[in-house]
């Protein structure tokens, strides 16, 4: 078999880029391409990484928040209701998770609401 003629670089660094992009959705990787080069001048890779780390700290603060209300709903006896639906929360985020890593091994700049504006200003 024969070797590509032309063209091929720009498809292996575009998918490169897509792969790329996924992976910062794993948190570490996220800082490490916002550090060094050349993916901290890469702008998809950039968008993915800082939608990841918002993302990351907006879960982190909703699964806070639920626990701290569930406490402070069970001295009235109703904190169970919060409980009951933590796990859902937990879930829905998980999906949404998935959504935005297909998405950027797709080569999509997918953008949540609120959180995808904020890394599109940082990029």
């Amino acid at each position: 078999m024969g070797g590509s003629v032309g063209g091929g670089g720009a498809v292996t660094a575009a998918a490169n880029d897509n792969l790329m992009g996924a992976l910062a959705y794993l948190l570490i990787p996220a800082i490490i391409f916002l550090i060094i080069e050349p993916y901290n001048r890469n702008r998809f890779v950039r968008f993915h990484s800082f939608q990841s780390l918002f993302f990351c700290l907006a879960s982190v603060v909703l699964q806070v928040a639920l626990g701290v209300l569930s406490s402070v709903l069970a001295v009235v006896g109703i904190g169970f209701l919060v409980a009951m639906v933590m796990p859902l929360v937990s879930l829905a985020l998980f999906v949404v998770w998935i959504i935005l890593v297909v998405k950027a091994f797709q080569g999509t700049q997918y953008r949540l609401p609120l959180i995808g504006d904020w890394a599109a200003k940082q990029v």
